[in-house]
C-alpha cells in the first residue's frame, strides 16, 4: 500500500459511494498522507474534503476529472491544485449532467435491445438526479436475474471472468466507446479542458492513459502537444508494463507522473484506497506536483 492517492470519487460523482468527510476518514484509515478528490466534470467535493481534512496531517489537493474529446477519443483529464471556487467548474458541471440526463434514456433502451433486463424502479432507485451510468444498469440487470438465466450477465456473476470488479466491468464491456451500448456525447475539446484548469491555476493530468491511449505513441504524442503536464502513470487499470511505459513517457517529455486508484467505492469493488503502488517515488510525485501548482 501507497502513502499517496490522487484519484478518488465522492458521491459528487453520478457513480461515486462515499460523501468527501467519509472519503476522507477512509484516507486516514489507509494511512495516506496525499489524496485528492477528483470528481466527474465536478468540484462540490473539494471545501467539504479540505475541511474534514484540516488538522489531521492528511493533505487535500483540490482537484477535477473532466471528460474530453481528442480526435473522437473521449479522454479523462485531472486538473490539481485549480481554483475550484471559480464559476466555470459550476458551469461545465450544470452541462454535463444535462447531457448525461439527456443520454439515459437512450443508454437504458440500447442495453434493453441487447437482451438484458432490469426493473424501471431499481433504475430509479439507483439514479443519480436523473443520469443512468452503466454500473447502476448492471447492478439493476444482475439484482433483476438473481437466479442467473440470463448467461450474457454470467461473466459479472460470483466466480466469473469479469466478476472482479462487475458493475464497471459491465460498463466497459458494453457501454464504453466503442461498445454496442454507447451514447456518444458531445464534451468539450482537449484543448478547451486543458486551457480551463491552465486558466484556474491547475495543472493538467492524463488520467489513466492505458484504457484509452493504450500504448499508441503517435496519439500520446498528438495529446501531448495539446499542452497537458503530466501521465497518471500509476492506475489501477495498468499493468507493471503499461506503467513503466508511462513512466518513461514522462520522463522522455519531462512531464509530470501521478498515481491514482480511481476509487468508487461499490462500482468498482476491487479498487481500494491506496491500492496503487507508486514505484516508491511517492515523495518525488507529491514534490513535483506540489511544485508545478505552486507555480501554475
Amino acid at each position: 500500500m501507497t502513502t499517496v492517492d490522487l484519484h478518488l470519487h465522492s458521491n459528487f460523482s453520478n457513480d461515486g459511494e462515499f460523501s468527501p468527510q467519509e472519503l476522507v476518514h477512509l484516507c486516514l484509515a489507509a494511512g495516506l498522507t496525499h489524496a485528492a478528490i477528483a470528481d466527474h466534470n465536478s468540484v462540490k467535493a473539494v471545501s467539504e474534503a479540505c475541511r474534514a481534512a484540516e488538522r489531521t496531517g492528511l493533505c487535500m489537493i483540490p482537484a477535477i476529472e473532466m471528460d474530453c474529446d481528442f480526435d473522437g477519443v473521449i479522454l479523462h483529464l485531472l486538473g490539481y491544485g485549480i481554483d475550484h471556487n471559480a464559476p466555470i467548474f459550476t458551469e461545465i458541471e450544470a452541462s454535463v449532467h444535462k447531457l448525461e440526463q439527456a443520454n439515459s434514456e437512450q443508454l437504458l433502451r440500447l442495453v434493453r435491445q441487447l437482451g438484458i433486463a432490469f426493473e424501471d424502479a431499481v433504475i430509479a432507485e439507483l439514479a443519480f438526479d436523473g443520469v443512468v451510468t452503466g454500473e447502476m444498469i448492471a447492478e439493476a440487470a444482475l439484482l433483476y436475474d438473481s437466479e442467473g438465466k440470463n448467461p450474457l450477465l454470467d461473466p459479472y456473476r460470483g466466480g466469473g471472468s469479469r466478476s472482479d470488479n462487475p458493475y464497471v466491468n459491465f460498463y466497459w464491456d458494453y457501454c464504453s466507446q466503442g461498445k454496442p451500448a454507447y451514447t456518444p456525447m458531445d464534451f468539450i475539446s482537449l484543448r478547451e479542458a486543458v486551457g480551463i484548469i491552465r486558466s484556474n491555476h491547475g495543472v493538467p493530468v492524463l488520467a489513466h492513459p492505458g484504457l484509452q491511449v493504450k500504448e499508441n505513441l503517435d496519439l500520446l504524442a498528438r495529446i501531448i502537444a495539446e499542452g497537458i503536464a503530466g501521465l497518471e502513470a500509476y492506475s489501477s487499470y495498468h499493468t507493471a508494463v503499461q506503467a513503466r511505459f508511462y513512466q518513461n513517457a514522462a520522463q522522455s517529455n519531462k512531464l509530470l507522473v501521478t498515481c491514482g486508484s480511481d476509487f468508487h467505492g461499490k462500482t468498482k469493488q476491487n479498487i481500494k484506497i491506496g491500492s496503487v503502488e507508486c514505484g516508491g517515488q511517492e515523495q518525488q510525485i507529491v514534490t513535483a506536483l506540489t511544485d508545478a501548482i505552486d507555480q501554475a
